[in-house]
């Protein structure tokens, strides 16, 4: 999963999705240098990333996606199941997107003296164009996806991938939708 749905996991515990959200840049023993709470995020974070990439759901989308792709498909996957909990976010929360994202943006700029260097970097980029927000639009996933393949050095393809979520929208919905349940049955029975 991606930034939006490793937030949305979390649940309310400010810390818990800091940790959860930095899962990603935090590396080994880097992983002392944290709160308890933060390092909670950090292990759910992991659990998250292993329980989707080992998910045979998961697997059909990134199948799919693997011979234009190669090995940027699990990454392209993640963005696209973001897009879906976005687009559908007033099914899953009760705050309105807009609004759940602005408040993220003030909460993790209290954190800026003790999170990796490169997640501060990324959300200079996050916050300008509001990622998470824009999930919801294809616009926002091409932006995502492209500004991810400018960033990366060996060639992806990642800016052609909304051509491919287009292409195969229902099929990645309907597997969104059977997998996304099992990742909240997953969290729920993760020991935080």
């Amino acid at each position: 999963m991606n930034f939006l749905a490793h937030l949305y996991l979390s649940g309310e515990d400010e810390e818990i999705s800091i940790g959860n959200f930095i899962g990603d840049f935090v590396k080994g023993s880097q992983m002392d240098q944290y709160s308890d709470e933060i390092q909670k995020g950090i292990r759910l974070h992991r659990s998250i990333d292993y329980f989707t990439d080992t998910h045979d759901v998961v697997l059909q989308s990134k199948i799919r996606l693997r011979k234009k792709f190669r090995h940027y498909a699990p990454v392209i996957v993640d963005v696209f199941y973001d897009h879906f909990l976005a687009k559908n976010w007033a099914d899953y929360c009760n705050v309105p997107l807009l609004e759940y994202t602005e408040n993220f943006y003030k909460t993790i700029t209290k954190y800026f003296d003790r999170i990796p260097r490169g997640v501060i970097n990324m959300l200079t980029y996050m916050t300008r164009d509001n990622w998470l927000f824009n999930y919801q639009f294809i616009e926002g996933i091409d932006k995502a996806l492209t500004g991810m393949s400018r960033r990366t050095r060996y060639e992806n393809r990642m800016d052609e991938a909304s051509q491919a979520l287009q292409k195969h929208y229902s099929e990645f919905e309907d597997e969104f939708n059977a997998f996304f349940p099992e990742l909240e049955a997953h969290v729920k029975n993760f020991e935080k």
